[in-house]
C-alpha cells in the first residue's frame, strides 16, 4: 500500500475457476464529530466518531470477506478497504498509485451506502447516478483599497462580488437543462476589515453539485466565463480555483446495475427500494469512472441523520446486507 494511505487494505480471495476479478468495495474512514449515542461500544476518542456509518460498511464487507474465505467462490474476489473517503478521496488516490493492477484489478466494483432513512436491511438502487459529484468552488477578487469618500480612487471589490453572486445565481436557471440536477450554492463571502474602507480584497467559497460528469464540466466552464466577465467589467482580478478531487459523480454501469436491481428485486428476502439520487457526494464515483460497478444502499432505519453525533444504525441490517449481497455476488459470478 502506498505511503499517504498507510490504512488501506486489499484482500484477494482466489476463485475456483475464475473467470473474472469482482472488487468490493468499504469505506472505514471516521470523522472530527463528538460521539453522543451513549452506547456502550461508542468511540472513546474525542473528536472522532463513525457518523456516517462506515463501521456497517467494513462489518458488512467482513462478513462476506469471512464467508468467502470458508466457501471458495468461483471468479476471484477482491476486498478494498479504502481509507480517506471523508476529505481526501482515498479512492483517487489508491487508483493513482497503481494498486489495482494484475490479479488486483477488478473486472467490476460493487460497494454500499447506509441510509438511516430506509427499512434495516432494505437494498435501495437506481439506473443512473446514486450521489452527485462535487467541486469546491473558491474565488479571489483583487482590486484597489481606499477611503470611503474616495470612491474613484479606488476599485471596490464589494460592488464586483455582488454582481459576480449574482450572476453566478444564473448558471442553473439560465446555462443548465431543468430536467437535469445541479447546484451552485456560495455559502462564504468575505470581503473588508471596516465601514470607512473600500475593500481591496473579497474572498467567496462554495460548492458545486452535478449528477453527470458532463453537467459538472459545463458548470465549471461557465463559471470560468463568467469570472472573466467580472475581471474584464470591473478592471480587477479574479482567480478562481476549482477542486473536485476524487469526488465524481456515482453512475451505476447500466447492464450490471440491470442485474443487481433484477436480482434484488426478485429475491423474496429482500426488501428492494427505488430510490432518487442524493446531491451528497461520494468519492467511489471515481472508481466507477475507471472500472464499471454500482453502489447502492443498505438501510439502517435510524431517526439521526448521516453526520450526527447521535446516528445508531440498526444493527439487524448487518446480517441481512451480509446475505443479500452474499446471493447476488453469487448470481453475478454464475452469469
Amino acid at each position: 500500500m502506498p505511503q499517504s494511505l498507510p490504512t488501506a487494505i486489499l484482500v484477494l480471495v482466489k476463485g475456483k475457476n475464475p473467470q473474472r476479478t469482482i472488487g468490493y468495495r468499504a469505506d472505514i474512514d471516521a470523522l472530527p464529530v463528538n460521539e453522543k449515542t451513549n452506547l456502550p461500544y461508542a468511540s472513546k476518542n474525542p473528536n472522532v466518531m463513525h457518523a456516517c456509518g462506515h463501521d456497517i460498511h467494513m462489518t458488512v464487507a467482513l462478513g462476506l470477506l469471512n464467508y468467502f474465505s470458508e466457501n471458495q467462490p468461483q471468479d476471484n474476489l477482491l476486498f478494498f478497504f479504502q481509507p480517506a473517503e471523508e476529505s481526501e478521496s482515498g479512492g483517487r488516490q489508491a487508483y493513482e498509485k497503481g494498486i489495482f493492477h494484475d490479479e488486483f484489478k477488478p473486472d467490476e466494483f460493487y460497494g454500499l451506502h447506509d441510509n438511516p432513512a430506509l427499512p434495516a436491511g432494505a437494498i435501495g438502487c437506481r439506473m443512473g447516478t446514486l450521489f452527485a459529484g462535487t467541486t469546491e468552488v473558491n474565488i479571489d477578487i483583487t482590486g484597489k483599497s481606499g477611503h470611503a469618500a474616495f470612491p474613484q480612487n479606488a476599485n471596490d471589490t464589494v460592488v464586483a462580488t455582488a454582481s459576480l453572486i449574482m450572476q453566478i445565481q444564473t448558471i442553473i436557471s439560465r446555462s443548465i437543462d431543468p430536467i437535469q440536477s445541479g447546484v451552485v450554492t456560495l455559502g462564504k463571502v468575505k470581503a473588508g476589515t471596516i465601514r470607512n474602507v473600500i475593500a481591496g480584497h473579497a474572498r467567496i467559497e462554495g460548492t458545486i453539485r452535478g449528477l453527470t460528469q458532463k453537467m459538472i464540466v459545463q458548470i465549471d466552464q461557465r463559471l470560468k466565463d463568467i469570472c472573466e466577465g467580472i475581471a474584464r467589467s470591473y478592471n480587477l482580478d479574479v482567480e478562481l480555483q476549482l477542486n473536485q478531487g476524487g469526488y465524481w459523480p456515482v453512475e451505476n454501469n447500466p447492464e450490471l446495475t440491470k442485474q443487481f436491481i433484477s436480482y434484488m428485486k426478485n429475491n423474496p428476502q429482500v426488501n428492494y427500494v427505488e430510490t432518487a439520487p442524493a446531491m451528497t457526494g461520494e468519492d467511489f464515483g471515481f472508481l466507477l469512472a475507471k472500472f464499471p460497478g454500482v453502489m447502492f444502499w443498505l438501510g439502517v432505519e435510524d431517526n439521526s441523520e448521516l453526520h450526527s453525533a447521535t446516528l445508531t444504525p440498526n444493527e439487524s441490517s448487518i446480517m441481512r446486507g451480509i446475505e443479500a449481497i452474499k446471493g447476488f455476488l453469487i448470481y453475478r459470478m454464475e452469469k
